[in-house]
């Protein structure tokens, strides 16, 4: 009896060990699919990862995005000679030019962090960006002489560029030669527009991109 109750005491204490020994297996989950959206705008392409979609709500998604940007490429764009930004940097008048909410909301916002970062961030610098071949003219076949680059600075400067707002109107306004740049802004407005367009659908956590930029929202 005593050789009988040792046994089944080893085999206790072996079951015992061996369950301890063994640890648990954390549970299998599935990956949710990932749709990948593509598309073009403003010379470049956009991008925008979405989780847990199907093909149907996918080619809705990619046609809402696509027709948002493409009115921001019309609003904005300087390659495009009847964008709303063009029509203002090639008109010639110094009055108040009529523009969209939209437009003096951008303008705005640019004016105001030109002026938080001392200028560092200034979209009256088309003048100089053409001067220099990096804006929608032709390539200079030579390097700028000093006096021409201060001939453009002397037209640059957030002074001038007004934003005059009133009762159902937005207007801006420019001195002589003045000429907005589509500057970083305009491309986080792209991106803030696609991501709230995937805001609108419903998708809570997009990640959508213009030309290599992200717009993540946690």
């Amino acid at each position: 009896m005593e050789i009988s109750f040792t046994r089944v005491a080893l085999l206790a204490a072996a079951l015992f060990f061996v369950g301890c020994d063994q640890k648990p297996q954390p549970a299998k989950t599935h990956a949710t699919e990932v749709t990948v959206l593509e598309g073009k705008t403003m010379g470049t392409f956009w991008r925008a990862s979405i989780p847990g979609i199907d093909a149907k709500r996918s080619a809705e998604l990619k046609e809402k995005i696509q027709t948002q940007l493409d009115a921001d490429d019309q609003l904005l764009s300087t390659y495009k000679k009847d964008s709303a930004l063009m029509r203002f940097n090639d008109s010639q008048s110094l009055s108040p030019w009529p523009v969209s909410e939209a437009m003096a909301d951008i303008v705005t916002t640019s004016l105001r962090i030109g002026a938080r970062t001392d200028g560092a961030m200034d979209i009256t610098v088309g003048p100089l960006v053409n001067l220099w071949g990096f804006g929608p003219e032709q390539q200079p076949v030579q390097i700028p002489s000093q006096e021409q680059i201060d001939a453009m600075k002397a037209k640059t400067g957030l002074q001038h560029l007004t934003v005059i707002n009133q009762s159902h109107q937005q207007y801006l306004q420019k001195k002589p030669a003045g000429f907005i740049c589509r500057s970083l802004h305009c491309r986080r407005r792209l991106c803030g527009g696609s991501s709230g367009t995937l805001d609108g659908a419903g998708r809570d956590f997009p990640l959508s991109g213009v030309g290599g930029r992200r717009a993540e929202q946690p």
